[in-house]
């Protein structure tokens, strides 16, 4: 089925904030519970480049890459861009996460933008321990109240 117009961006847009809350239900219930065992090197570093823990990337990839592929063959339908949500949530969950939060590559060197710092902060919190499972959006808004500065951030 053919999608209008309008509706595109629509289903892109929903399915990039179900994704927020699929992050946070997924982060809380099943990394913090029984594949804990996937998760434990994200919050106990070994050293490695890559962690068990990168193996819940390609997890959420499959449905984004079967929606796509299933969406592009039947006419570019619904899903098709509830795919290209999925990986528009990915890629800015590795932007945010893996580059900005965790530096797992040398791109960012000071975050001015209160909004990242507040997201910084409540990744590193969940680190030491509280219970922050969301990321983008599900964030306690305690933390946007008391932003530190850019110099004071911590980064691990």
């Amino acid at each position: 089925m053919v999608m209008n117009g309008y509706l595109i961006p629509l289903a892109v847009i929903v399915a990039f904030l179900f994704m927020e809350f699929t992050a946070w239900f997924t982060h809380k219930y099943v990394m913090h519970g029984f594949l804990w065992v996937l998760h434990k090197d994200h919050h106990y570093p070994t050293g490695k480049k890559m962690q068990l823990n990168d193996l819940f990337a390609l997890i959420f990839a499959v449905p984004s890459i079967i929606l796509i592929i299933s969406g592009s063959m039947n006419q570019f339908g619904w899903g098709f861009w509830t795919g290209i949500g999925i990986a528009a949530y990915g890629i800015a969950y590795f932007v945010f996460h893996d580059l900005l939060v965790h530096r797992r590559l040398p791109l960012f060197k000071k975050v001015t933008s209160s909004f990242l710092r507040a997201i910084i902060t409540a990744h590193y919190d969940h680190h030491s321990g509280k219970e922050n499972y969301g990321f983008i959006f599900f964030i306690p808004w305690r933390y946007f109240g008391n932003v530190p500065p850019a110099d004071e951030i911590k980064t691990y």
